[in-house]
Formats: structure tokens, C-alpha cells, sequence
């Protein structure tokens, strides 16, 4: 019996693409059967699903780079697709202006052909006739404004205006990255496929990139684990999960709380049905008035009013569980430091930081080298020693530590069992190991594989489950979430913002700093800042100063 995919669509649109019976397997694994999905323009669709389920395949059989085994993609005649190439090498001999205006090939192909027309030593009536219609295609296509536009596109991704005739090659990876991203949104597609758009973008720009999709009229289909850009941009969730793909309406946070919310209703058996309805619809209209704050306010609360209650279903998802329990409660002397300062080749990356931290702070640390972040962590950690000053932890700290970089755990061919085993002080029974283990979701046969073998999803989680057994009262997290899964960050995310002890971390989740930190720590070459504030609170002073 396959399984049939659920649509929530609304009637009165016209489908941009849709996919029709696609069905993809390799070997035994079935990642996709029988997937039947519409897509209408005006609305974004965040494609989520647990690391492996099939996220970017989904959005490569869309664009047509995979074939299914079965089933077909239909996109409306004449309309455009735009992808976010994945090669950072594609375009390395060619200029970057030129690079984003490649991203609209049928107005760049008429470019070409325009130039090599003119260029020719015996110019005929018929290239007069060939160029005049040319001419004619090129102005109804804009393309008098295509190099303001593209040059647009690249300031507003932080691509320097001196850099917009620098060959492809002369970039960083990141600002190569940008470049790509540009050369998508060139042009206006019809239909915008976007693959992890976030990666290697700074907050600026991430917040650059969230308004101008926004303001995007046609078809946007996107993957990505920051929660934060999926609820600003997202009006439908299109949730991957054994082997079918549903659609809901609304952005990430309404579908995770509302699919938590109906799990609680299926636990509790002696519900009354209508006690169920009335939460329900309580549920979504409380949701509905939250997103005011949003653009798109207007149009995701017609959504969220035409909703069933009978379309809000449980998630079949494994949530992990990250608990982090004190073996002794600190005192209140947590940290200290005095004229903390890091000098590499000539220059600082942070100076003179004074920092009392108090007990239960929550402090992200941000700064524009991230670099001066982990150098910072490695300091307090006695695997970097500070050029200048001094730190000191109060007698009853215990800490625990993750590191950015985590490779040097993973060197050995244990498996997870006896490599977790090894950072037990006390209790060495497997069955008390496997405990923490089977809180990061490795069961059964998993528990033995090699721990070099790991993706880097599972080496992260293997690093959670050795933070858990420490119980330590104070926590250190150097981008904690990389490599994570919306689940994983999920669980994370609430285990933190619960965690009675202190924390101090870095991370470029918006969501997850802004709803655990409550104070940032900013790392300067020229001094530190300390704020006691909230994250957006933190951005919204920050935009001030540097305005």
C-alpha cells in the first residue's frame, strides 16, 4: 500500500510545478512513493525533514538534475526556474557581474548573439533584421537594467562594488557563495529552488535576504535549518517523513507547535473531542494574531483562517532528549576574567575583555571573526593561552565543553558504546551508557558502529551524549548547532532555554540565541562590549551605532 501524499492548497491559485505519483528508492530504502504535490505562486514552501530524508534530493528532482524511478514534474509552459548552483567552481574564469547575469540564460544568450552580431567586420541586412529583433526581445526582457540590477543583487548581498569586475576565482568561498545566490534571484524567476541560502551569509545579510524574499510574488520552494528565515519567509511547511511528503499550512513554528500540540491530544485518550477542537482553535487563533509582526502578516492569517482543525496532525518525528542535570550546583562565583586578550601574527582578535559572569547567565558570544570566538573557548578550556590576562572559575564549577571542531574525538575505531565509556567518572554499565546514547536516538545495533564512521550530524549528538554524563553547572557551546537537524536543534534549542545552570556559547541560529541568551558578550580587536540584553535587542542597538 502506498502511501498518498496529503495537499492543503488553496483552490483559487494556479499551480506553478507539481509533482505527479514521483516515487524515488535506492536499493531497499525508499525515500519518496507516490508524491503528488502543487505549487502556486505567491507562497514559499520550507521542505523539512531529519537529516537523510531526502531534502535535496527532493529539490534536485524538481529541477530535473535526478530522474525518479517513477512519476513526472510538470512546470507551467514558459515559466522560468532558478537554482542555487552548488559548484563554487562553475563560473571561477568568469567576471562576477557577468556570473549573476548568466542566472537568466535566455537574456544572456541574446546578449551574446547582440555583441557577436555587431562585432562582425561584414554586417549584412539580415544581421540588421536579426539585430532589430534582438534589440526588440532584449528591451521587452529589461535587459537595458540588467547590469544595475545584478549589481543591485551583489551590494545588497555584501559583494563590494570593486569586486563586481573581479573574476570569480579572485573571491573568498563565502563571497562566492553570494555570488551564486545572486545570480538565482536574478531576473525574477517564476520559480526560485533555494538549497541551505543561509550557509555563509552574516546576520546583515541574512536579514537582507529574508526581506527581499518576502517581497518575492512568484513560486519559492526552500531548504533550510534556520528556523528563524523559515518563519519569516515560509507559508507552508512541506514536512518529509516515511516516505511521504505532507504539506501544512504556516511556517515552521506553527507547524512544530501545532503538531506537538496534536501528539499531546492523541496521548491523552479520555479527551473529550470537542475539548480537543476548542484547543485547536484557540491554538490557531492565537497563532494567527502573533503574526502581525511579520510582512506577510496579511496573507498567513487568510491562511491560517481557512484552516481545518482536522489538517493539524501529529509529527512522526524522533525528538532527542538533551538533558542537562547539575551533578552539584555552582556557587556563586562562576567566572572571572581581567584584561583578557588574544594577539595572532600582529593583531588582536579580542582585547582587554573584563567579565564577571553571574550565576545563570546565558551569554552568546558574537564578534565578525569567529575565529576570536573559539580562541576564546580554547583559552578558558587550557588549549590556547591568552597573550595577555588572566582567568579564573569559582571552586564549584564544573564545565563541559563542544567544541567547533570535533574530529580529534572521533580518531579511534570504538564503537559508540566503549567510546562513550571512556568519559564516564563513575557508573561503567552498559546499560547506564547506552541510556545516554539511546537519548541521542543511537538503538539497538547503532550503539556499535565505529565512531569514525560518523556523519557529522551523529558526531555532534555522540558529543551531546558525553556532555550529559558530565552533568557539569556550566556549559561552553562553540556553534553548537552545526550539522544538527531541525529536530536536534529543536530539542537543543529547549533544553538550554530550561537548563538551570550557566551557558555560554556562539552560534549563528538566530532562534536559538535569541530565545536562550540573556546577555551578549561581543569580541572586538579594539574591546570588548557586554550587553545585558536580548539578542534582537542586542541587533536593534547595534543597527543604531553603526548607522
Amino acid at each position: 500500500m502506498s502511501k498518498r501524499l496529503i495537499i492543503f492548497a488553496l483552490s483559487n491559485f494556479s499551480t506553478m510545478i507539481s509533482t505527479q505519483s514521483i516515487s524515488l528508492q535506492y536499493g531497499k530504502r525508499v525515500l519518496f512513493d507516490e508524491v503528488n504535490l502543487n505549487f502556486t505562486p505567491g507562497n514559499c514552501y520550507g521542505i523539512i525533514g531529519a537529516n537523510g530524508a531526502g531534502k535535496s534530493t527532493f529539490l534536485k528532482i524538481l529541477s530535473g538534475e535526478i530522474d525518479p524511478n517513477s512519476g513526472s514534474v510538470k512546470i507551467e509552459p514558459g515559466k522560468r526556474m532558478a537554482v542555487l548552483k552548488q559548484d563554487h567552481f562553475e563560473y571561477d574564469e568568469v567576471p562576477v557581474l557577468d556570473t549573476v547575469i548568466q542566472g537568466h540564460k535566455q537574456l544572456w544568450d541574446i546578449m551574446k548573439e547582440k555583441d557577436a552580431i555587431y562585432a562582425k567586420p561584414d554586417f549584412t541586412e539580415d544581421d540588421g533584421h536579426r539585430a532589430s529583433d534582438l534589440e526588440a526581445i532584449f528591451a521587452d526582457m529589461d535587459g537595458w537594467n540588467a547590469e544595475s540590477d545584478a549589481a543591485i543583487l551583489l551590494s545588497g548581498l555584501g559583494i563590494k562594488e570593486e569586486d563586481h569586475t573581479k573574476l570569480l576565482n579572485e573571491l573568498t568561498g563565502s563571497e562566492k557563495v553570494r555570488v551564486l545566490l545572486a545570480q538565482t534571484l536574478f531576473g525574477n524567476p517564476d520559480i526560485l529552488l533555494l538549497d541551505e541560502p543561509t550557509n555563509d551569509l552574516d546576520i546583515h545579510t541574512v536579514s537582507w535576504l529574508e526581506n527581499y524574499l518576502l517581497d518575492f510574488k512568484n513560486t519559492l520552494i526552500v531548504v533550510s535549518h534556520d528556523r528563524h528565515f523559515l518563519d519569516t519567509v515560509c507559508t507552508h511547511v512541506a514536512d518529509i517523513d516515511f516516505g511521504a511528503i505532507k504539506v501544512f499550512t504556516g511556517n515552521y513554528t506553527f507547524w512544530y507547535e501545532s503538531s506537538q500540540l496534536a501528539l499531546s491530544q492523541r496521548s491523552s485518550a479520555n479527551k473529550k473531542a470537542e475539548d480537543k477542537k476548542k484547543e485547536l482553535q484557540e491554538f490557531i487563533a492565537r497563532f494567527s494574531a502573533n503574526a502581525s509582526k511579520s510582512k506577510q502578516a496579511t496573507s498567513r492569517k487568510k491562511l491560517l483562517d481557512k484552516i481545518n482543525i482536522d489538517d493539524i496532525q501529529p509529527s512522526n518525528r524522533k525528538y532527542p532528549a538533551i538533558i542537562f542535570d547539575q551533578n552539584r550546583t555552582a556557587g556563586d562565583q562562576i567566572l572571572e576574567t581581567q584584561k583578557l586578550s588574544k594577539e595572532v601574527d600582529g593583531s588582536f582578535l579580542f582585547k582587554d575583555l573584563d567579565l564577571f559572569v553571574n550565576k545563570g547567565d546565558k551569554i552568546a558570544v558574537v564578534s565578525q571573526d569567529s575565529a576570536a570566538i573559539t580562541s576564546f573557548f580554547q583559552i578558558l578550556m587550557n588549549e590556547q593561552q591568552a597573550s595577555v590576562g588572566t582567568f579564573k572559575f569559582g571552586q564549584t564549577i564544573t564545565h563541559a565543553y563542544l567544541p567547533n571542531e570535533n574530529s580529534k574525538y572521533f580518531e579511534s575505531d570504538e564503537n559508540l558504546i566503549d567510546w562513550l565509556r571512556q568519559y564516564s567518572d563513575g557508573e561503567k554499565d552498559e546499560v547506564y551508557i547506552r541510556g545516554f546514547l539511546g537519548k541521542m536516538l543511537f538503538s539497538g545495533q547503532e550503539t556499535l558502529k565505529k565512531c569514525n564512521v560518523l556523519s557529522g550530524g551523529e558526531k555532534v549528538r555522540c558529543m551531546l551524549s558525553r556532555m550529559m554524563l558530565r552533568g557539569a553547572n556550566l556549559l561552553i557551546l562553540d556553534e553548537p548547532t552545526n550539522h544538527l537537524d531541525l529536530e536536534s536543534i529543536t530539542a537543543f534549542n529547549n533544553s538550554l532555554r530550561d537548563f538551570p545552570g550557566t551557558v555560554l556559547f556562539s552560534s549563528h541560529d538566530h532562534t536559538f540565541t535569541q530565545t536562550i541568551a540573556n546577555r551578549i558578550l561581543e569580541l572586538r580587536p579594539d574591546g570588548c562590549m557586554d550587553t545585558l540584553s536580548t539578542y534582537d535587542e542586542y541587533l536593534a542597538k547595534k543597527v543604531i551605532v553603526d548607522a
